[in-house]
């Protein structure tokens, strides 16, 4: 998988955050959409395969899972891990919802 900083998004990507909906509800990056990792093998196919799949999470953890399991379960190699997560997204100031 690869893996980026959360500077590295690009704006309008598609951007899956896969914290629970709680976590999600209170602050999120811009843009992204919510499919808790709970959720995540049957939520997956909502995902498009056709374009580049940025995973958030909060530190990087969770997402990183998520994004292990679309490579080797679906076999697709557009998946990127963002480092660092929503909090790093928070602090480098990047948008947020």
């Amino acid at each position: 998988m690869k893996n980026v900083q959360v500077t590295e998004v690009p704006q309008g990507a598609q951007l899956i955050d896969v914290r629970e909906p709680t976590e999600f509800s209170t602050v999120h990056a811009a843009g992204a959409v919510n499919v808790p990792l709970s959720e995540f093998i049957a939520r997956a196919g909502e995902i498009d395969p056709d374009r580049d799949i940025y995973l958030i999470c909060h530190l990087g953890g969770r997402s990183a899972q998520a994004a292990e399991y679309l490579e080797q379960s679906r076999g697709w190699d557009n998946v990127v891990n963002v480092l660092g997560g929503t909090d790093a997204w928070l602090e480098a100031g990047l948008p947020t919802e």
